[in-house]
């Protein structure tokens, strides 16, 4: 039971992630990388997006 919870978390995480590499201003090129990556590696790409993936246009304070 424990795994479909966390699977559950994960995937909601790479939804996410995808959402915000797909709407950013980076480059495609950019963009098709950090989306492999995360599909390959579902965790680990999710972290390393959110270390150094694309970031939106927009500032917030």
């Amino acid at each position: 039971m424990e795994y479909g919870i966390f699977g559950i978390l994960v995937l909601i995480a790479d939804v996410y992630a995808l959402y915000h590499v797909l709407s950013s201003s980076a480059s495609t090129g950019s963009k098709v990388l950090w989306t492999v990556v995360i599909l390959l590696l579902p965790v680990i790409g999710f972290i390393a997006w959110l270390v150094a993936g694309p970031r939106s246009g927009s500032v917030q304070a």
